[in-house]
Order: C-alpha cells, then structure tokens, then sequence
C-alpha cells in the first residue's frame, strides 16, 4: 500500500504523506525549499497559530465564519498551543516570500484537524485552509503578528537572566572590592583600579541592555493584524480588527493594540531590528 496521497492545487498534482495533516502547499513549500532541515521556531510557531485562533473567534464575533466551524478550528488550535502535531508543521524557516509557506502550513493543518473533530462529531463538513481558517487574513499581517507575538514570548525569560546575571555581577563586584589590580588600555598596563569596580562597570552593562531589550520589545505590542493584504484590510469584516486584537491580548495576556499605521508596520521590519540590535548589544 502506498505511503503517499495525491493532493491537488492549482499547479497539479503532488503527493503528501498519507498520515500528514498538511496538504500541497506546504508539500510544494518542502520540494521548494530544502535549505537547512530545521522546523520552525517553537515560539513563531506558537504565535501563528494564536493568530489563527484569534481569528476564528473574531470572525465568529462578526457573523462571518460558520459557528460550528470557527469552533471546530479554535478546538484545533488549541491542540497545537498544547504541544499536539507539532511533527506536522514542516516548512523550512528559510524559505522565499512573506512566510507564506508557513502561514499555509498552519492554515492546512489546522483546517485538516478541524475537519477530523467535526467529523468525530458526526457532522460530515470540510474546512477549508483558505476560505475558513484564513479567513480575513494574508500572509502580510498574520506572519508579521506571528512573529511579534513570537518575540514578545520568548523576552520575558531573556529579560529574566539578564536579572540573575547582574545580580551576580553586583554581589561579585562587593566581593571584589578590596581587590587591587592594575587596569589595562590599549593592550597595555594602565592606572590601579578595583577589581570591584570593574565587576560593577559589567553589572551596569548588563542591566543597561536589559533596558533596552526591554523598551525594543515594548514597540512589538503595536499589531497589524486586519490590515490583510498589503496593509488596505481588504477582505475584512467592520468591526473584526478590533475583535481580533482583543482576543490576542485575551489569550497571551499581552499588551497588544491596533497599530496606528497598518502600512508601515506591513512593509517594515524596524521595529524587530530595533528588538535584534538591543539583544546584541
């Protein structure tokens, strides 16, 4: 018996593993890009599908997506966001494009999955990775949402050891104090100095950089999710930005809002430049 099942797209035919939950697009994202094997990073991972329960719930708020559906892709998600499938989010994270790829990934997975718990239920429907898991979306705002989302995450436990690590620089800085050396500039022996005093000056660079990591990851809470393709909101329901934010900020606990210019935040990626610099300084 094969191991494989044909799947069609608009390009053809491509066969996927039989078991895989993901259809052709990520099939064709796989053959396309064989770059370094890697999954996805768990924490981007985990804010695309965020996204994506977010909004369902939005688009059920609307009126726009089918109850029975939205519930459906809500319940799959959150299989996923506990730990479930994760051997089925399969696209390289070099890969060409706005995310694409992944964000097709998550939508085919989490329509498959959606599909099977109706389907469990008795209720004989099929979801749609397009029409209803994407739904009022593009690759343009959730994957840049995704990966705000991701970083905003992944900081707290940055911030956390960069604490740890200037407190133990203090309390070597204490010790030291009474510690004499010679102070060395430009590669050569300059005027005495403490060896506490040179533990304080670390401490205070440690937590100098904790500040700035801190302030940078303050900037990605400002989401352009609703603005869809190209930052016009086209395809998006009155009324569902503002459900779709709130529902993020209810399910992260973050303080995320409406971005004041969905058209900057689209097309650029500063503001996790501004993140990445401050981490490597």
């Amino acid at each position: 018996m094969s191991e494989f099942r044909t799947e069609k797209d608009t390009l053809g035919e491509v066969q996927v593993r039989k078991d895989a939950l993901y259809g052709a697009q990520t099939q064709r994202a796989r053959d396309n890009f064989p770059i370094s094997g890697l999954p996805p990073q768990p924490d981007y991972l985990w804010g695309m599908v965020t996204v994506k329960k977010a909004a369902a719930l939005a688009n059920m708020d609307t009126g726009r997506l089918d109850k029975e559906i939205g519930e459906a892709i809500v319940a799959a998600a959150d299989e996923v966001l506990s730990g479930q499938h994760n051997d089925h989010f399969v696209v390289d994270p070099w890969q060409a494009g706005a995310g694409t790829s992944h964000n097709m990934n998550v939508n085919e997975v989490l329509a498959t999955r959606a599909t099977q718990i109706l389907a469990a239920d008795g209720k004989q429907r099929k979801v749609h990775p397009n029409d209803d898991v994407n739904m009022a979306q593009s690759s343009n705002d959730t994957n840049p949402t995704a990966v705000r989302l991701g970083a905003l995450r992944a900081t707290p436990a940055l911030l956390d050891a960069l604490e740890g690590l200037t407190t133990a620089l203090r309390e070597k800085a204490d010790a030291f104090d009474r510690v004499l050396k010679v102070a060395r500039t430009h590669m050569q022996d300059a005027v005495p100095i403490r060896l506490g005093q040179e533990f304080s000056g670390y401490a205070a660079a440690i937590e100098t950089a904790a500040g700035r990591i801190h302030d940078a990851a303050a900037t990605l809470g400002e989401l352009n999710l609703g603005a869809t393709a190209a930052g016009t909101g086209i395809n998006a329901q009155p009324g569902y930005v503002d459900s779709v934010i709130q529902h993020i900020k209810s399910i992260t606990g973050f303080e995320v809002r409406r971005g004041e210019n969905f058209f900057r935040l689209t097309q650029s990626g500063a503001d996790m430049a501004h993140l990445s610099s401050a981490v490597r300084n």
